[in-house]
């Protein structure tokens, strides 16, 4: 029992040396990552552990090192990835991580078999050791300096899956050299199904665990455990259970957390979860990098010179196989449309920040610590590994900086640095102005307060000057900056609906993705991309244009009242946050980018809302009652906000006590659960309700009237939807019951409206079609085949001519 006590103490001590080394590793400018192997390597040098009672204790086997750590270390880094944009450059860091994973495997497997005595087998193992990468120093290193934010996605994103990748290629080699059996083909398929596998297994525990969220409202602590569950179950599940790749999975779990987790809790239980995970992830990769310091000394007895020949091998080898991926693979990705372009200068950067780190270590242990494992293979993993961990962290690591700095790459691009100095200037001028205010009220003697209006004075003078002297962006730069951050602030006013409960979290994925969408497209296509972008934000979906086919082939109008619902909130939130935007840009933007970007940014707004507008007069022309529902329960949640904020004033105030805060708290959370409760819509797409709106069928009597409606098949029809295309073979018929379509006519087009029929001439005639007919609105209309039609008119004389005199009247048209 007193190893329990000792394990404990270690640990203790372990985490205070993790905290004794944040001063020394900003007083050094370093990454902590390096200045923990620093000084958990001088410490295994200097002391023998593996005598004393507490060394004892602290002695992971390398299976602890991944089942404790390894899950909390991916999910915390996943967690906080954006992964939109990382789907952007999913080619790139597809090939970043696995292609580079197997290539480096490849080329420094058989550069060392080529140079050694050792078997292939064992030296592609060692090789997929040292393709794990390690982004701990790289990205902290990046935020210290603010490089692009690309370059850190790209670096994170090739950690997260490169690990998948060389650990799943790790087990299946490592399975190859102990049991001595399988070939290429074999280890092939086992990496394919490890990876595929891993893959189903994150996503289904993930999409379990989303749902659960919902039985969870307001148990923060409850849901933050839902995702450490996930995580240690993810990689348990896929390496015990069913012998796929665990990191893959955890990998999967977290991405599909980041991605639709944070619009099913609410925003302050997010900020909570990430803040968890990050110190999670703070105590995990310290323990890890001491611990596994520790063990470096152990690791790199009985080094001899065809070692050292054998470690510059693989370091030219590593070398090259990135590099043939960076400046081979990648551009040529590049070159035919499949990855975005990656600069000459991020790719140096990348080539020369692949760090590896504790996971190779604790890799490497695993082949030490394997019985079957030849001594001469354990030997070569154990002073390889080692070595070259250490020469990429004290050699690459403390280089990199010097690097970036000499590339320029952590500097500002020209534009922003514009508008940092129209910050600088702006704030100045604030302080300077407040300053009077300041002094009066902590009563400031005159001489001090002139002396410090003084310095800002100089300050803002300086300012204008460096601002004179810079490079004064174009009307065209401006616009395109003013666009983006219009963008921006569109997504900051999305959360900030979810944040206060008047907009739905599904509703805000959507609306989020399509701002960042827009502000994509107005940084790579400035204004044209901006509009172009608006515009297809008021198209209609896949997901949409899908319930409407579902509809359409086997009559279910439930997923598509839903997307209509959808809609209408969309739109009535997107009116909402453009008029917000049209305020921005009035206050906001002149101070920054001047007026003409002000007045500019005004005019593109204001199109984009009048087409907003024009998407919602379209539903409420069809479905009025439910538009104003919807516009009711949108200011009724607006109305419950506003009633938040004055509870939560008064008791800041004091004026209520806690007690009687939480009462009204109780009573608004049932307001707010009606509240959000979105009403039914009825598409109204009954045969027989669509029948009796229709003039051609009225003066028929019940019997035969219910006798039609099985001909007749309701269709919904969405706005410049083509109903009809010219010159195809007439198979139906349409009887328009609601909306307006027009028949685009070699003599000019023609509208028709509710109550009219189309499409009988090229039945009558047997002649194809004449003309186009598109949807001007949303149409509710009912099909006829061509069969029933020639029957009903059949049974009916005076159907039939009515027809026929329609027909006539048309053709002589044509």
């Amino acid at each position: 029992m007193a190893s329990i006590p000792i394990s404990v103490l270690g640990v203790a001590l372990l985490l205070a040396v993790v905290v004794a080394m944040e001063p020394v590793a900003r007083r050094l400018a370093l990454p902590l990552s390096l200045v923990l192997v620093i000084f958990g390597a001088a410490a295994g040098f200097a002391m023998d552990f593996s005598s004393h009672p507490l060394g004892a204790s602290l002695s992971l086997s390398s299976e602890a090192f991944l089942y404790l750590f390894l899950p909390i270390l991916l999910f915390e880094t996943a967690i906080e990835i954006d992964v939109r944009r990382l789907l952007e450059d999913v080619v790139p860091i597809f090939l970043l991580a696995v292609v580079a994973v197997m290539a480096s495997t490849l080329v420094i497997g058989f550069g060392l078999a080529n140079f050694s005595s050792y078997s292939l087998v064992a030296c592609l193992l060692l090789a997929a050791i040292v393709s794990t990468t390690d982004p701990v120093a790289v990205v902290a290193l990046f935020k210290d300096i603010s490089v692009p934010h690309r370059l850190t996605l790209l670096v994170e994103g090739e950690s997260l899956f490169n690990d998948a990748a060389a650990i799943a290629l790790f087990s299946v080699l490592m399975t190859m050299l102990t049991v001595g059996s399988g070939d290429a083909s074999d280890a092939i398929f086992a990496f394919l199904r490890g990876f595929s596998g891993g893959f189903l297994v994150g996503f289904s525990l993930s999409i379990l665990a989303t749902q659960l969220l919902q039985f969870l409202p307001g148990k923060r602590m409850a849901e933050v455990t839902v995702t450490v569950v996930v995580a240690y179950l993810a990689f348990a599940i896929g390496e015990y259970g069913f012998h796929f790749s665990g990191v893959v999975a955890v990998v999967v779990a977290a991405l599909v957390f980041a991605y639709d987790g944070r619009t099913r809790v609410s925003p302050k239980t997010w900020s909570f979860l990430v803040e968890t995970w990050k110190q999670l992830g703070y105590w995990a990769s310290g323990l890890i990098f001491l611990l596994a310091a520790l063990r470096i000394p152990g690791l790199l007895a009985d080094v001899g010179m065809a070692d050292i020949f054998l470690l510059a091998v693989l370091l030219l080898c590593a070398l090259a196989a990135r590099g043939l991926v960076l400046y081979f693979l990648m551009p040529m990705m590049s070159a035919v449309g499949l990855a975005q372009k990656v600069n000459s200068d991020l790719r140096l950067v990348i080539l020369w920040g692949g760090l590896r780190g504790a996971i190779s270590l604790a890799l490497a242990l695993a082949v030490v610590e394997h019985p079957a494992v030849p001594a001469d293979v354990k030997h070569l993993v154990a002073t390889l590994v080692t070595a070259f961990v250490l020469i990429t962290l004290f050699v690459n690591g403390l280089t990199l900086r010097p690097l970036i700095r000499i590339l320029g790459i952590d500097r500002l691009e020209p534009i922003d640095r514009f508008l940092r100095g129209r910050a600088i200037a702006h704030s100045l001028g604030m302080v300077k102005d407040r300053l009077v205010v300041a002094a009066d009220r902590y009563h400031i003697e005159p001489a001090a307060r002139e002396r410090l209006a003084e310095q800002y004075s100089v300050r803002m003078n300086e300012a204008e000057t460096v601002l004179q002297a810079d490079h004064v962006p174009s009307p065209g730069e401006r616009l395109r900056s003013a666009l983006v951050t219009t963008a921006q602030r569109e997504q900051l006013l999305h959360f900030q609906n979810y944040h206060e409960r008047i907009v739905s979290g599904r509703i805000v994925r959507n609306l989020v993705a399509r701002a960042y969408d827009l502000e994509d497209r107005a940084k790579s296509e400035g204004q044209a991309g901006y509009e172009a972008a608006a515009r297809e934000e008021l198209g209609f979906s896949l997901p949409f244009r899908l319930s409407a086919e579902l509809q359409r082939r086997f009559g279910s109008s439930t997923l598509l009242a839903r997307a209509l619902a959808d809609r209408q909130e969309s739109l009535l939130v997107g009116r909402a946050t453009t008029h917000s935007l049209l305020q921005f840009a009035a206050e906001r933007i002149p101070e920054m980018l001047g007026a003409q970007a002000a007045d500019s940014l005004a005019i593109v707004l204001q199109r984009r809302l009048e087409a907003i507008e024009k998407a919602l007069a379209a539903l409420r022309l069809q479905y009025g009652e439910f538009a104003e529902v919807m516009q009711v329960r949108y200011l009724e949640r607006a109305a419950l906000r506003i009633e938040n904020s004055e509870y939560q004033r008064l008791v800041d105030e004091a004026v209520i006590s806690r007690e009687v805060f939480k009462d009204l708290l109780r009573d608004l959370d049932v307001r707010w659960q009606s509240a959000n409760q979105r009403p039914p819509l009825d598409l109204k797409l009954s045969p027989t309700e669509l029948l009796v709106r229709l003039p051609f069928f009225h003066g028929l009597d019940a019997a035969f009237l219910e006798s039609i409606v099985p001909l007749l098949r309701p269709r919904f029809i969405v706005p410049g939807e083509t109903i009809i295309r010219k010159g195809e073979k007439g198979r139906e018929m349409f009887f328009l019951a609601s909306g307006a379509v027009e028949v685009k006519l070699a003599s000019g087009p023609r509208r028709l409206g509710s109550g009219d029929f189309f499409g009988e001439l090229a039945l009558l005639t047997q002649a194809p079609r004449a003309a186009d007919v598109i949807a001007l609105a949303f149409c509710e209309v009912l099909v006829m085949t061509a069969g029933d039609f020639a029957s009903l008119l059949a049974r009916n004389p005076d159907l039939q001519a009515q027809v026929a005199e329609t027909a006539t009247v048309r053709l002589g048209r044509n």
